[in-house]
């Protein structure tokens, strides 16, 4: 089977073709950073919009990039949730008129579970069963990984996930979008014994994330120390070091609950440099190994949807008529795969 994966889900244009023989075929992705920037955050007509622009000459570069016709595609995933609605709209309606074209199966895939996914991309992919935490703009979650679709959530944010933490906290620092990588560039200038911001949710038992209190201890310190070049450093490497520790405390508490001798950490936040360092001395420490997806698979990109894609169609699984998108998708409602999995009408 070769899978053809899309996804549209917020700023980034991903195209990629996966086969059960080769592995991973060919990439392309479009970043609309320079777009939104304007705008200090995403707008989503704007997205939308790119989307329709990018999305079908990229799969024509991923199809010329492996050597491949379109008729030699056998199914086609897209991201059906969740994410910005109209920018699904676009990767569902074209990936449902190139399979309705070309008479092959199509599949909407759960954003999230093609980033635990991710992993296995690698040439040494985790083995099931796994924890996962799962690290973006928009998710911040901890889940017990049994297998494909058997999924147990064990804790998430109760308010911003991380990814947009460090966004705002970036933007009140006067950074430009996209935020996270420019305040980890910034922290590495900071001094670490300056400013010790609380670890929110981490004096009590429990999985759960909440970062509205740590953003608010940030407003209140800019307020009160001011936003001189190394203050602001500071500010940086106090704000990261409150996140990384706050994750490396749950990450522990979640190892010993579950046992768990493998450990997945995917999503955009994932590409932090020092939060892989100390979850790594983390996960050597309770006796786990650690997984990450490779750099450029961290953020959101098509490869994920088309390895979680071709797992699913080679189950089975297809797409009804009257399947929509679902911006709004709780991981919970998730199947093993098999054609009893195939998703109902959003």
């Amino acid at each position: 089977m070769t899978v053809l994966g899309i996804e549209t889900s917020c700023d980034e244009t991903g195209l990629a073709l996966y086969s059960a023989a080769d592995g991973l075929l060919a990439h392309q992705l479009h970043s609309q950073v320079d777009t939104h920037a304007l705008y200090g955050g995403v707008v989503p007509e704007l997205a939308s919009r790119d989307h329709i622009q990018r999305v079908l000459p990229l799969a024509q570069a991923c199809l010329e990039e492996a050597g491949l016709q379109r008729g030699d595609l056998t199914g086609i995933a897209y991201t059906r949730g969740p994410g910005l609605a109209g920018a699904l709209l676009v990767g569902a309606s074209v990936a449902r008129s190139l399979a309705w074209a070309m008479n092959c199966p199509v599949l909407g895939i759960h954003h999230m579970e093609a980033h635990l996914l991710a992993p296995m991309l690698e040439p040494d992919p985790p083995a099931f069963p796994f924890l996962a935490l799962l690290v973006s703009g928009g998710h911040t979650m901890l889940v017990q990984v049994a297998a494909i679709g058997r999924y147990e959530v064990l804790g998430e944010s109760v308010d911003d996930a991380a990814g947009e933490a460090f966004d705002k906290t970036a933007k009140l620092l006067g950074l430009p979008y996209p935020g996270g990588p420019q305040l980890e560039a910034l922290a590495r200038q900071g001094d670490p014994q300056r400013f010790r911001f609380p670890r929110p949710m981490t004096d009590r038992p429990g999985l759960d994330f909440s970062f509205s209190g740590l953003k608010t201890a940030v407003v209140n310190t800019v307020r009160e120390a001011g936003t001189d070049a190394q203050t602001q450093a500071d500010v940086a490497r106090g704000f990261q070091d409150a996140v990384v520790e706050t994750m490396a405390i749950k990450i522990r508490r979640a190892l010993k609950h579950t046992g768990a001798r493998h450990l997945v950490v995917a999503g955009g936040v994932g590409a932090n440099q020092a939060l892989r360092d100390r979850l790594r001395d983390v996960a050597e420490a309770e006796g786990a190994q650690v997984a990450y997806p490779r750099l450029a698979f961290c953020t959101d990109n098509g490869a994920m949807i088309a390895y979680a894609g071709h797992c699913r169609l080679a189950a089975g699984e297809q797409d009804r008529d009257d399947v929509d998108v679902r911006p709004r998708w709780p991981m919970s409602e998730l199947q093993a795969p098999g054609p009893a999995a195939a998703p109902a009408a959003g």
